[in-house]
Protein backbone atom coordinates (compact mmCIF):
# COMPACT_ATOMS: atom_id res chain seq x y z
CA UNK A 1 0.00 0.00 0.00
CA UNK A 2 2.34 2.93 0.95
CA UNK A 3 5.61 3.89 -1.27
CA UNK A 4 8.99 2.35 -0.40
CA UNK A 5 11.62 4.93 0.47
CA UNK A 6 12.52 7.43 -2.03
CA UNK A 7 16.30 5.75 -1.83
CA UNK A 8 14.91 2.44 -3.23
CA UNK A 9 -26.04 -25.89 17.69
CA UNK A 10 -23.96 -24.86 20.51
CA UNK A 11 -22.51 -28.06 20.95
CA UNK A 12 -21.95 -30.80 17.85
CA UNK A 13 -24.62 -33.93 17.83
CA UNK A 14 -23.32 -37.50 17.91
CA UNK A 15 -21.32 -38.94 15.03
CA UNK A 16 -24.42 -40.87 13.52
CA UNK A 17 -26.51 -38.04 13.44
CA UNK A 18 -24.34 -35.95 11.74
CA UNK A 19 -23.77 -38.13 9.20
CA UNK A 20 -27.14 -38.03 8.26
CA UNK A 21 -27.51 -34.40 8.66
CA UNK A 22 -24.59 -34.22 5.78
CA UNK A 23 -26.61 -36.97 3.68
CA UNK A 24 -29.78 -34.96 3.79
CA UNK A 25 -27.61 -31.68 2.83
CA UNK A 26 -25.77 -33.52 -0.23
CA UNK A 27 -29.09 -34.65 -1.53
CA UNK A 28 -31.65 -31.88 -0.67
CA UNK A 29 -28.86 -29.05 -1.91
CA UNK A 30 -27.37 -26.36 0.50
CA UNK A 31 -23.92 -24.66 0.67
CA UNK A 32 -21.07 -26.49 -0.34
CA UNK A 33 -19.20 -28.86 2.20
CA UNK A 34 -15.71 -28.22 3.19
CA UNK A 35 -12.97 -30.16 2.39
CA UNK A 36 -11.55 -33.55 3.25
CA UNK A 37 -9.17 -33.50 6.22
CA UNK A 38 -6.26 -34.82 3.84
CA UNK A 39 -6.47 -32.05 1.22
CA UNK A 40 -2.59 -31.28 1.16
CA UNK A 41 -1.50 -27.35 2.67
CA UNK A 42 -3.81 -24.32 3.16
CA UNK A 43 -6.66 -24.78 1.05
CA UNK A 44 -10.41 -22.90 0.52
CA UNK A 45 -13.36 -25.09 1.27
CA UNK A 46 -17.40 -23.47 1.71
CA UNK A 47 -15.81 -19.76 1.81
CA UNK A 48 -13.18 -20.83 5.01
CA UNK A 49 -9.43 -21.18 4.89
CA UNK A 50 -8.35 -24.38 6.46
CA UNK A 51 -5.05 -26.29 7.64
CA UNK A 52 -4.31 -29.70 5.94
CA UNK A 53 -5.76 -31.15 9.01
CA UNK A 54 -9.15 -29.68 8.72
CA UNK A 55 -8.62 -27.17 11.46
CA UNK A 56 -10.18 -23.22 10.42
CA UNK A 57 -7.04 -20.83 10.34
CA UNK A 58 -7.97 -16.85 10.45
CA UNK A 59 -4.96 -15.02 9.27
CA UNK A 60 -4.20 -12.29 11.81
CA UNK A 61 -1.26 -10.65 10.93
CA UNK A 62 0.76 -7.71 9.99
CA UNK A 63 2.90 -6.42 6.32
CA UNK A 64 6.70 -6.20 6.38
CA UNK A 65 8.31 -4.22 3.12
CA UNK A 66 10.81 -6.87 3.36
CA UNK A 67 12.13 -6.24 -0.51
CA UNK A 68 12.88 -2.15 0.52
CA UNK A 69 14.11 -3.30 3.89
CA UNK A 70 16.13 -6.43 3.29
CA UNK A 71 18.19 -6.00 6.20
CA UNK A 72 15.58 -5.87 8.80
CA UNK A 73 16.29 -9.52 9.29
CA UNK A 74 14.61 -9.92 13.28
CA UNK A 75 11.13 -8.11 11.81
CA UNK A 76 9.70 -11.63 11.03
CA UNK A 77 10.12 -12.96 14.96
CA UNK A 78 9.73 -9.05 16.19
CA UNK A 79 6.02 -9.49 14.56
CA UNK A 80 5.35 -13.70 15.74
CA UNK A 81 6.46 -12.48 19.35
CA UNK A 82 3.76 -9.78 19.25
CA UNK A 83 1.15 -12.49 18.68
CA UNK A 84 0.89 -12.37 14.76
CA UNK A 85 -0.23 -15.72 13.55
CA UNK A 86 0.60 -14.45 9.58
CA UNK A 87 3.03 -12.15 8.15
CA UNK A 88 2.31 -10.50 4.72
CA UNK A 89 5.62 -9.87 2.95
CA UNK A 90 6.85 -7.71 0.19
CA UNK A 91 8.37 -9.38 -2.36
CA UNK A 92 10.07 -7.51 -5.86
CA UNK A 93 10.09 -9.05 -9.55
CA UNK A 94 12.53 -6.82 -10.84
CA UNK A 95 9.91 -5.02 -12.74
CA UNK A 96 10.26 -2.25 -11.04
CA UNK A 97 11.30 -3.49 -7.42
CA UNK A 98 14.89 -5.32 -6.64
CA UNK A 99 14.25 -8.56 -7.43
CA UNK A 100 13.82 -10.99 -4.53
CA UNK A 101 15.80 -14.25 -5.73
CA UNK A 102 14.65 -17.87 -4.86
CA UNK A 103 17.27 -18.33 -2.78
CA UNK A 104 16.03 -15.22 -0.23
CA UNK A 105 12.32 -16.34 -0.92
CA UNK A 106 13.75 -20.06 0.90
CA UNK A 107 14.90 -18.21 3.69
CA UNK A 108 11.81 -15.61 4.11
CA UNK A 109 9.83 -19.07 4.29
CA UNK A 110 12.09 -20.69 6.76
CA UNK A 111 12.41 -17.54 9.00
CA UNK A 112 8.28 -17.75 8.98
CA UNK A 113 8.50 -21.72 9.86
CA UNK A 114 11.21 -21.16 12.43
CA UNK A 115 9.12 -18.51 14.31
CA UNK A 116 5.53 -20.01 13.97
CA UNK A 117 3.42 -17.94 11.51
CA UNK A 118 2.02 -18.41 7.90
CA UNK A 119 3.44 -16.83 5.14
CA UNK A 120 1.69 -14.85 2.59
CA UNK A 121 4.03 -13.35 -0.30
CA UNK A 122 3.25 -11.05 -2.30
CA UNK A 123 4.67 -9.28 -5.81
CA UNK A 124 4.27 -5.33 -5.09
CA UNK A 125 5.25 -4.25 -8.81
CA UNK A 126 1.80 -4.58 -10.55
CA UNK A 127 0.63 -1.62 -7.77
CA UNK A 128 -1.75 0.73 -9.75
CA UNK A 129 -1.56 -1.48 -13.14
CA UNK A 130 -3.27 0.85 -16.19
CA UNK A 131 -3.11 4.13 -13.86
CA UNK A 132 0.49 3.62 -13.06
CA UNK A 133 2.54 2.97 -15.77
CA UNK A 134 5.71 1.91 -14.41
CA UNK A 135 4.17 -1.51 -12.47
CA UNK A 136 3.79 -5.04 -13.62
CA UNK A 137 0.89 -6.65 -15.35
CA UNK A 138 -0.22 -9.70 -13.26
CA UNK A 139 0.63 -11.58 -16.16
CA UNK A 140 4.61 -11.05 -15.48
CA UNK A 141 4.00 -11.35 -12.04
CA UNK A 142 2.88 -15.09 -13.09
CA UNK A 143 6.07 -15.63 -14.37
CA UNK A 144 7.73 -14.48 -11.52
CA UNK A 145 6.43 -16.69 -9.17
CA UNK A 146 6.72 -20.00 -11.73
CA UNK A 147 10.63 -18.82 -11.38
CA UNK A 148 10.02 -19.62 -7.70
CA UNK A 149 8.09 -22.70 -8.06
CA UNK A 150 10.64 -25.01 -6.82
CA UNK A 151 11.07 -22.46 -3.81
CA UNK A 152 7.42 -22.73 -3.18
CA UNK A 153 7.33 -26.84 -4.07
CA UNK A 154 6.44 -28.16 -0.47
CA UNK A 155 5.40 -24.90 1.28
CA UNK A 156 1.66 -25.79 0.61
CA UNK A 157 1.16 -25.64 4.85
CA UNK A 158 2.84 -22.48 5.21
CA UNK A 159 2.62 -20.52 2.31
CA UNK A 160 0.48 -18.79 0.24
CA UNK A 161 0.85 -16.65 -2.72
CA UNK A 162 -0.79 -13.71 -3.12
CA UNK A 163 -0.16 -13.22 -7.03
CA UNK A 164 0.14 -9.62 -7.24
CA UNK A 165 -0.03 -6.11 -4.86
CA UNK A 166 -3.02 -3.72 -5.73
CA UNK A 167 -2.97 -5.01 -9.79
CA UNK A 168 -4.91 -2.64 -11.12
CA UNK A 169 -5.36 1.28 -10.31
CA UNK A 170 -8.70 3.39 -10.91
CA UNK A 171 -7.88 3.58 -14.97
CA UNK A 172 -8.53 0.32 -17.16
CA UNK A 173 -9.78 -1.89 -13.55
CA UNK A 174 -12.83 -3.82 -15.77
CA UNK A 175 -9.45 -5.74 -17.18
CA UNK A 176 -9.22 -7.59 -13.73
CA UNK A 177 -11.25 -10.08 -13.65
CA UNK A 178 -9.98 -11.61 -16.91
CA UNK A 179 -5.99 -11.00 -16.06
CA UNK A 180 -7.07 -12.33 -12.81
CA UNK A 181 -8.10 -15.89 -14.33
CA UNK A 182 -5.58 -15.79 -16.91
CA UNK A 183 -2.99 -15.50 -13.85
CA UNK A 184 -4.43 -18.05 -11.77
CA UNK A 185 -4.61 -20.55 -14.98
CA UNK A 186 -0.93 -20.12 -15.81
CA UNK A 187 0.04 -20.57 -12.14
CA UNK A 188 -1.92 -23.89 -11.99
CA UNK A 189 -0.71 -24.85 -15.40
CA UNK A 190 2.52 -24.50 -14.24
CA UNK A 191 2.06 -26.72 -11.29
CA UNK A 192 2.16 -24.64 -8.08
CA UNK A 193 -0.12 -25.74 -5.83
CA UNK A 194 0.22 -23.42 -2.72
CA UNK A 195 -3.45 -21.60 -1.75
CA UNK A 196 -3.19 -18.12 -4.11
CA UNK A 197 -4.63 -14.81 -3.01
CA UNK A 198 -5.73 -11.92 -5.58
CA UNK A 199 -5.83 -8.57 -4.10
CA UNK A 200 -8.83 -6.23 -5.40
CA UNK A 201 -8.07 -3.35 -8.46
CA UNK A 202 -8.56 0.02 -7.44
CA UNK A 203 -5.91 0.13 -5.09
CA UNK A 204 -6.89 -2.51 -3.24
CA UNK A 205 -9.91 -0.98 -2.20
CA UNK A 206 -12.48 -2.16 -4.51
CA UNK A 207 -14.75 0.48 -4.77
CA UNK A 208 -16.11 0.11 -8.06
CA UNK A 209 -16.86 -3.49 -6.35
CA UNK A 210 -15.45 -5.30 -9.63
CA UNK A 211 -14.02 -7.90 -7.48
CA UNK A 212 -16.78 -8.57 -5.62
CA UNK A 213 -19.02 -8.80 -8.16
CA UNK A 214 -16.58 -11.15 -10.27
CA UNK A 215 -15.28 -13.32 -7.15
CA UNK A 216 -17.31 -16.27 -7.68
CA UNK A 217 -16.09 -16.34 -11.38
CA UNK A 218 -12.45 -16.34 -10.42
CA UNK A 219 -12.97 -18.52 -7.98
CA UNK A 220 -14.03 -21.22 -10.09
CA UNK A 221 -11.73 -20.32 -12.83
CA UNK A 222 -9.00 -21.96 -10.66
CA UNK A 223 -8.91 -25.82 -10.99
CA UNK A 224 -7.86 -26.46 -7.71
CA UNK A 225 -10.62 -24.35 -6.20
CA UNK A 226 -7.96 -22.86 -3.75
CA UNK A 227 -8.23 -19.09 -4.27
CA UNK A 228 -8.60 -16.25 -1.43
CA UNK A 229 -9.54 -12.79 -2.45
CA UNK A 230 -7.77 -9.65 -0.16
CA UNK A 231 -9.28 -6.25 -0.15
CA UNK A 232 -7.34 -3.20 1.24
CA UNK A 233 -9.34 -1.32 3.86
CA UNK A 234 -8.46 2.28 4.17
CA UNK A 235 -10.15 5.88 3.14
CA UNK A 236 -13.06 4.56 1.13
CA UNK A 237 -14.31 1.75 4.10
CA UNK A 238 -15.05 5.62 6.43
CA UNK A 239 -17.94 3.93 8.16
CA UNK A 240 -19.34 0.94 9.68
CA UNK A 241 -21.96 0.06 6.84
CA UNK A 242 -19.36 0.24 4.15
CA UNK A 243 -17.31 -2.11 6.10
CA UNK A 244 -19.70 -4.41 6.67
CA UNK A 245 -21.99 -4.29 3.43
CA UNK A 246 -18.67 -5.38 2.00
CA UNK A 247 -17.04 -8.36 4.60
CA UNK A 248 -20.77 -9.56 4.54
CA UNK A 249 -21.00 -10.07 0.80
CA UNK A 250 -18.60 -12.85 0.92
CA UNK A 251 -19.70 -14.16 3.74
CA UNK A 252 -22.99 -14.68 2.80
CA UNK A 253 -21.89 -15.68 -0.54
CA UNK A 254 -19.51 -18.20 1.03
CA UNK A 255 -16.29 -16.37 -1.19
CA UNK A 256 -13.04 -16.01 0.95
CA UNK A 257 -11.79 -12.95 1.85
CA UNK A 258 -9.25 -11.67 3.96
CA UNK A 259 -8.42 -7.91 4.94
CA UNK A 260 -4.96 -7.62 3.05
CA UNK A 261 -4.45 -3.92 4.31
CA UNK A 262 -5.94 -1.44 6.42
CA UNK A 263 -4.76 1.12 8.57
CA UNK A 264 -6.28 3.47 11.31
CA UNK A 265 -5.79 6.90 8.77
CA UNK A 266 -4.72 7.81 5.67
CA UNK A 267 -4.96 10.70 3.35
CA UNK A 268 -7.73 9.53 1.09
CA UNK A 269 -10.01 9.31 4.00
CA UNK A 270 -10.37 8.24 7.72
CA UNK A 271 -10.81 4.41 7.53
CA UNK A 272 -13.09 2.72 10.66
CA UNK A 273 -10.81 0.16 11.86
CA UNK A 274 -13.17 -0.37 14.66
CA UNK A 275 -15.52 -1.55 12.51
CA UNK A 276 -13.10 -3.44 10.32
CA UNK A 277 -11.79 -5.52 13.21
CA UNK A 278 -14.87 -5.92 14.98
CA UNK A 279 -16.40 -7.27 11.53
CA UNK A 280 -13.82 -9.25 11.01
CA UNK A 281 -13.89 -11.19 14.55
CA UNK A 282 -17.53 -12.03 14.19
CA UNK A 283 -17.59 -13.21 10.58
CA UNK A 284 -14.36 -14.77 10.78
CA UNK A 285 -12.62 -12.86 8.62
CA UNK A 286 -8.66 -12.54 8.33
CA UNK A 287 -7.08 -8.98 8.82
CA UNK A 288 -3.43 -7.77 8.28
CA UNK A 289 -2.32 -4.45 9.23
CA UNK A 290 -0.02 -1.98 6.93
CA UNK A 291 2.73 -2.34 8.07
CA UNK A 292 4.96 -3.25 10.59
CA UNK A 293 7.79 -0.23 9.95
CA UNK A 294 9.74 2.30 7.37
CA UNK A 295 6.31 4.19 5.93
CA UNK A 296 7.46 7.21 4.11
CA UNK A 297 6.12 9.80 1.56
CA UNK A 298 3.61 11.22 4.10
CA UNK A 299 1.96 7.88 5.00
CA UNK A 300 4.80 7.52 8.26
CA UNK A 301 1.46 7.53 10.33
CA UNK A 302 0.67 3.64 9.39
CA UNK A 303 4.09 2.47 11.18
CA UNK A 304 2.79 0.02 13.58
CA UNK A 305 6.28 1.05 15.33
CA UNK A 306 9.13 3.31 15.34
CA UNK A 307 12.01 2.57 13.64
CA UNK A 308 11.56 -1.24 13.47
CA UNK A 309 11.77 -1.48 17.64
CA UNK A 310 9.37 -3.52 18.62
CA UNK A 311 9.74 -2.47 22.16
CA UNK A 312 8.40 0.66 20.40
CA UNK A 313 5.14 0.50 19.34
CA UNK A 314 2.74 3.72 17.84
CA UNK A 315 -1.15 4.19 18.44
CA UNK A 316 -1.67 2.18 15.51
CA UNK A 317 0.46 -0.70 16.88
CA UNK A 318 -1.02 -0.55 19.99
CA UNK A 319 -4.81 -0.37 18.42
CA UNK A 320 -3.99 -3.42 16.33
CA UNK A 321 -2.16 -5.59 18.83
CA UNK A 322 -3.52 -4.64 21.87
CA UNK A 323 -6.85 -2.94 20.95
CA UNK A 324 -10.50 -4.51 21.16
CA UNK A 325 -10.60 -7.92 18.42
CA UNK A 326 -6.77 -6.81 18.29
CA UNK A 327 -4.51 -9.53 17.54
CA UNK A 328 -3.25 -10.33 21.19
CA UNK A 329 -7.05 -11.12 21.69
CA UNK A 330 -7.65 -13.03 19.12
CA UNK A 331 -5.07 -14.85 17.05
CA UNK A 332 -4.61 -18.47 17.01
CA UNK A 333 -1.27 -20.15 16.10
CA UNK A 334 -1.63 -22.48 13.25
CA UNK A 335 -1.51 -25.94 14.42
CA UNK A 336 0.99 -27.13 12.16
CA UNK A 337 3.26 -25.46 14.21
CA UNK A 338 1.59 -27.57 17.30
CA UNK A 339 -0.37 -26.40 19.88
CA UNK A 340 1.27 -23.96 22.00
CA UNK A 341 -0.81 -21.10 22.24
CA UNK A 342 -3.60 -21.86 19.62
CA UNK A 343 -5.14 -25.10 20.63
CA UNK A 344 -5.43 -28.38 18.64
CA UNK A 345 -4.72 -30.38 22.15
CA UNK A 346 -5.44 -29.16 25.37
CA UNK A 347 -8.08 -27.05 27.00
CA UNK A 348 -9.84 -24.51 25.28
CA UNK A 349 -10.16 -21.27 27.27
CA UNK A 350 -13.63 -21.38 28.06
CA UNK A 351 -12.74 -25.14 29.55
CA UNK A 352 -13.78 -27.50 27.26
CA UNK A 353 -11.19 -29.59 25.69
CA UNK A 354 -9.81 -29.21 22.62
CA UNK A 355 -10.87 -31.57 19.51
CA UNK A 356 -8.04 -33.04 18.28
CA UNK A 357 -9.35 -33.79 14.97
CA UNK A 358 -10.39 -30.49 14.29
CA UNK A 359 -12.93 -28.86 11.90
CA UNK A 360 -13.63 -32.61 10.51
CA UNK A 361 -15.61 -33.19 13.72
CA UNK A 362 -17.88 -30.02 13.23
CA UNK A 363 -20.75 -30.85 10.68
CA UNK A 364 -22.65 -27.30 11.55
CA UNK A 365 -19.61 -25.27 11.77
CA UNK A 366 -20.54 -23.64 15.21
CA UNK A 367 -17.15 -24.08 16.69
CA UNK A 368 -18.02 -27.41 18.80
CA UNK A 369 -17.22 -30.29 17.73
CA UNK A 370 -18.22 -34.24 19.29
CA UNK A 371 -14.88 -36.85 20.06
CA UNK A 372 -14.78 -39.25 23.00
CA UNK A 373 -18.28 -38.73 23.94
CA UNK A 374 -17.81 -35.74 24.87
CA UNK A 375 -18.17 -31.89 23.65
CA UNK A 376 -15.06 -30.59 22.21
CA UNK A 377 -13.89 -26.83 20.89
CA UNK A 378 -12.78 -26.78 17.04
CA UNK A 379 -9.22 -24.46 17.71
CA UNK A 380 -9.69 -21.72 16.06
CA UNK A 381 -13.24 -21.34 15.81
CA UNK A 382 -16.24 -19.04 17.23
CA UNK A 383 -16.65 -21.35 20.56
CA UNK A 384 -12.78 -20.74 20.97
CA UNK A 385 -13.02 -18.31 23.78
Amino acid sequence: MAKPPRSASRRAVAAAFAGVLGLLISVLGGPATRAEASTAGLHVSNGRVYEANGNEFVMRGVNHAYDWYPSRTSAIADIAAKGANTVRLVLGSGHRYTRTSASEVSSLIAQCKQNKVICILEVHDTTGYGEDSAAASLDEAADYWIGLKDALAGQENYVVVDIGNEPYGNTGYGAWTDATKNAIKKLRGAGIRNALMVDAPNWGQDWSGTMRDNAASVFSSDPDGNTIFSVHMYGVYDTAAKVQDYLNYFANHHLPLVIGEFGDQHTDGDPDEDAVMSTAQSLRVGYLGWSWSGNSGGVEYLDLVNGFDPNSLTDWGRRLFDGANGIVATAKRATVYGSGGSGGTGTAPNGYPYCVNGSATDPDGDGWGWENNRSCVVPGGPADH
